[in-house]
């Protein structure tokens, strides 16, 4: 089938604290859907049969609880019955935004899937029910080629958005295609916990994700294409991504992601949005995931004198670290349970310091989540203490094996190159209790090859 993301540069309020009326945020609002109807129609002529666009898109961020109020539309959560807000915008109030979109899916016979602020009044007999009366949500909102509306997701694991309020249970939420079967959503933050992204897609066998987000981008773990890659591959699924494009605030990277293949964007540079169209296979549910045990080949090691440890903080995350150098080797280096092994080959020696990085342990800095990670990593320079550091270019070409003994099945498997670039592993998977990723030379310089296990019961 053929998907678009949309990576949008928003127009941002000036001053999102301030309190501004209805009609105010309308006008903000509509500059953004302008946009977004210019993209529609683009993505249509290219033959698109469903568009994604970014978690914030259209109203911006940085909101209070009652500054973001009057960007709010109203949103019935539980099931409504058939409800097309272009053909009937008269229903609710309150309702301007959505009848947008529908309309934009109606008009051009295309799946929409947009995020956008929501408002539901609560009773004071409900116990979650805030002291102002309403919830708050972050809400992604689907349509189909008709403009009805056919599912509404609230965002489950806010990132420091006191705006908006976490629902009572989490959503479950998916939506049928006639070129693609189920598509399940979630967003942004939800990516790296267990309710409801992995949940969902476990429980219904899920093969299409769609996905707004709004990430600031976290090298050398956390880069946004890097992980979106990593979920898709992990998972075998098709990911549609969309992010945000604000590279002030180190947001971009959005994408279409298949197991064996991507079609990014990740720029830095330059302003303004980027529409990505693609045509991808449907994935049939017959497929295993990379998280079921696969046979594979982890070499033993010898007794060779290994180097010393040292330790060094990458993403606010204590890791033990061995160099790596000379243009062979095989290495190892432990922390708590969990035991990282590389085997590495280079095809020459650059001037350039390399080192495999552990850490199994709770993290603590913006969220708390529990990781078991091995890291082959570029350093910032050629001294220890830059080990960790984010870095965007290298120029060494390393054929390696890498394995970890992991407690956890929930493995993403990392390989970003020069240039925030993706490769794909040649293999990787499960052997004798231990998950392995290997490559033969990548295409770019080397930034990062890691196993980046999620221990959710920890957490």
């Amino acid at each position: 089938y053929v998907a678009a993301v949309y990576e949008h540069e928003s127009i941002l309020s000036p001053d999102p604290t301030a309190l501004v009326d209805r009609h105010s945020a309308l006008e903000l609002m509509g500059r953004n859907l302008d946009i977004y109807e210019q993209q529609v129609v683009s993505a249509a002529r290219q033959g698109a049969q469903i568009i994604v666009f970014p978690e914030d898109g259209i109203h911006g961020f940085n909101f209070t609880r009652s500054s973001i109020y009057p960007y709010l539309d109203f949103v019935l959560h539980s099931h409504f019955g058939k409800w097309n807000p272009c053909r009937e915008p008269y229903l609710f109030n309150d309702t301007e935004v959505i009848q947008r979109l529908s309309c934009m899916a109606l008009k051009n016979k295309i799946f929409l899937v947009a995020n956008l602020g929501t408002k539901q009044p609560c009773e004071r007999t409900d116990p979650h029910c805030p002291p102002d009366g309403r919830y708050q949500f972050n809400t992604n909102v689907a349509f189909d080629d008709d403009g009805v509306l056919i599912a509404t997701y609230r965002k489950h694991n806010l990132y420091f958005e006191y705006a908006f309020d976490t629902p009572p249970e989490p959503d479950y939420k998916l939506f049928d295609t006639p070129f693609a079967g189920k598509f399940g959503m979630f967003t942004c933050f939800d990516i790296l916990f267990f309710e409801p992204a992995v949940n969902l897609i476990r429980q219904y066998n899920l093969k299409q994700i769609v996905y707004p987000t709004a990430w600031m981008n976290q090298l050398p773990l956390l880069s946004a294409v890097e992980f979106q890659q990593a979920f898709a591959t992990a998972f075998n699924i098709n990911i549609l991504a969309a992010n945000i494009h604000h590279p002030t605030l180190g947001m971009t990277g959005s994408g279409i992601y298949t197991p064996v293949k991507s079609f990014i964007y990740h720029n830095m540079e330059s302003y303004g949005g980027k529409l990505i169209v693609a045509e991808i296979p449907v994935i049939s549910t017959g497929y295993e995931t990379n998280l079921e045990k696969t046979p594979g080949k982890v070499s033993e090691k010898g007794n060779e004198q290994l180097p010393a440890p040292f330790y060094a903080e990458m993403m606010y995350d204590n890791f033990t670290f061995v160099p790596v150098w000379g243009e062979k080797g095989e290495l190892q280096v432990c922390a708590n349970t969990l035991c990282c092994y590389l085997n590495y080959q280079r095809a020459l020696l650059t001037d350039e310091l390399y080192a495999l990085g552990v850490f199994d342990g709770l993290h603590t800095v913006h969220g708390t989540y529990y990781v078991q990670a091995c890291a082959l990593v570029k350093c910032g320079g050629l001294s220890f203490s830059t080990c960790g550091q984010e870095v965007t270019d290298a120029t060494a070409l390393i054929d390696f094996q890498l394995w970890g003994n992991m407690s956890t099945p929930y493995i993403f498997p990392l390989l970003l190159t020069s240039g925030i670039t993706l490769d794909f592993a040649d293999h990787m998977g499960w052997k004798n209790n231990h998950y392995f990723i290997s490559k033969n030379k990548t295409s770019f310089g080397l930034l990062t090859a890691a196993l980046y296990g999620r221990w959710y019961e920890k957490d």
